[in-house]
């Protein structure tokens, strides 16, 4: 099977374009300690997941306030509950782009790629984060599965991207670091470049991603150096 150049570059936000290590220390200033970040974000992955497995939905915000109060509960906060969730789920607004995104973003716009992104958050989360960052123009659309069927990886919530940029699956390029995510979009029919900034290994049970880069940048120069390919990576 040939592939073409994909005319739709589309980015996960959360850990993709955004450095979220910031908030562990949004953890420690409600009493609470750093490495329950991970494990929450985790869980709020993992009950987002289930509602679309199980056909239903809810916002991202609702089941991370919700997790955070059952996970605060315990933790001799320094401020009430109420604040304490409030505190935290603040930080997504003021979170920054990793190191790697803005040359990789630049690299991607010299070669006329349309650039949208497509989060299980909200679209204010990325607004905030390109904004701040001095991205917001160089992306057409802001696209969350708020208004979508289902959450990713849901094939709905690719579909929904698909036509709201009015092209099909196969014109579209997923960036992610999460695997599941890129199986997801794979499942679609998307084309996927995995973003694999550490040492992390890729699970052989999901979909194996079209690219591997370590840094933004190098994924424009993957795609000028092999505009059509006819195999996925190994």
């Amino acid at each position: 099977m040939t592939y073409s150049t994909p005319s739709v570059i589309v980015f996960d936000v959360n850990e993709t374009l955004s450095d979220m290590s910031p908030l562990k220390a949004r953890f420690v200033e409600v009493g609470a300690p750093a490495h329950l970040a991970r494990i929450w974000f985790a869980t709020l992955l993992r009950d987002g997941f289930a509602l679309a497995a199980a056909g239903g939905s809810a916002k991202f915000a609702v089941i991370g306030s919700a997790i955070l109060r059952g996970f605060l509960r315990d933790s001799a906060l320094s401020r009430s509950l109420d604040d304490a969730v409030n505190h935290i789920m603040d930080g997504f607004g003021t979170l920054s782009v990793h190191p790697d995104i803005a040359e990789g973003i630049r690299a991607l716009k010299s070669m006329e790629m349309r650039l949208v992104t497509l989060s299980n958050g909200s679209a204010q989360v990325a607004e905030d984060l390109l904004a701040g960052a001095g991205l917001r123009s160089d992306f057409e659309d802001l696209l969350t599965v708020e208004d979508a069927p289902a959450w990713k990886p849901v094939r709905a919530a690719y579909d929904y991207a698909a036509d709201v940029c009015g092209v099909q699956p196969a014109d579209m390029l997923l960036v992610a670091v999460h695997p599941w995510d890129i199986h997801g979009a794979a499942q679609a029919g998307l084309r996927t470049a995995w973003l694999n900034r550490t040492t992390e290994i890729y699970p052989d049970y999901f979909a194996a991603p079209d690219y591997t880069i370590t840094s933004l940048g190098e994924l424009a120069t993957r795609l000028a150096d092999d505009p059509v390919h006819t195999n996925r990576e190994n």
